[in-house]
């Protein structure tokens, strides 16, 4: 009996959006935002306030932060851990954002003010582009869920860290002078996703000490 050549389940892409990976795509992005906006409107109606419903899109995120850390390493078929602070950041902006949404995150920076923060950058958050956030709910970040999947990914790792979105007015040629460009399907944006990501003491230290 010959083997057969059809790929495991585990080999296949992601749910990424058909604008991003037209030729691997799993889930288009009209079906992807019509299911996140009936995700963030279950529950908007169960949370009392603001911070409450971006704590549950978190933890909704969470779960599945870590099956992508697990579904990713498995695809790389990486045989060792990553246990250095800027390689697990590296790996989540790249490997991890490619296995989300097709691209790499635009930019990974590290905060001038404080040393256990480092922000990860999209211009272009799928998340949030087809969520329109009511004036009663105007601090609202739409993008917390993907803010909960980051800090799965990076606790399944070992590295906790306390991860938050946050949306940033874009400045005028800003995204240009990144070297970006709108893409197909998506309307133009206004502001960013920033993902600040704050590292524990005992990541920081232990990070210090493998630096010796």
């Amino acid at each position: 009996m010959s083997r057969s050549t059809t790929s495991s389940i585990l080999d296949r892409p992601l749910g990424r959006s058909g604008v991003r990976a037209p030729e691997g795509s799993v889930v288009s992005l009209s079906a992807f935002a019509y299911i996140y906006s009936e995700l963030v409107q279950y529950h908007q109606g169960r949370a009392a306030s603001i911070s409450e419903l971006e704590r549950r899109l978190e933890s909704a995120g969470y779960g599945l932060g870590l099956k992508v850390l697990e579904m990713t390493a498995y695809r790389a078929k990486e045989t060792k851990r990553e246990t250095r602070l800027m390689s697990i950041l590296h790996f989540v902006s790249s490997s991890v954002w490619k296995s989300l949404f097709g691209k790499a995150a635009d930019s990974l920076e590290r905060s001038i003010d404080h040393t256990d923060e480092f922000m990860i950058i999209d211009y272009e958050p799928i998340a949030s582009t087809f969520v329109s956030v009511p004036s009663d709910l105007g601090q609202l970040s739409a993008d917390a869920y993907v803010s909960g999947i980051i800090a799965g990914v990076l606790d399944g790792a070992g590295f906790a860290a306390r991860v938050t979105a946050h949306s940033v007015n874009v400045e005028e040629g800003e995204y240009t002078k990144q070297g970006g460009n709108a893409m197909p399907g998506m309307p133009p944006r206004k502001d960013k996703a920033v993902f600040l990501v704050k590292f524990s003491p005992e990541v920081l230290s232990r990070d210090a000490q493998l630096e010796r």
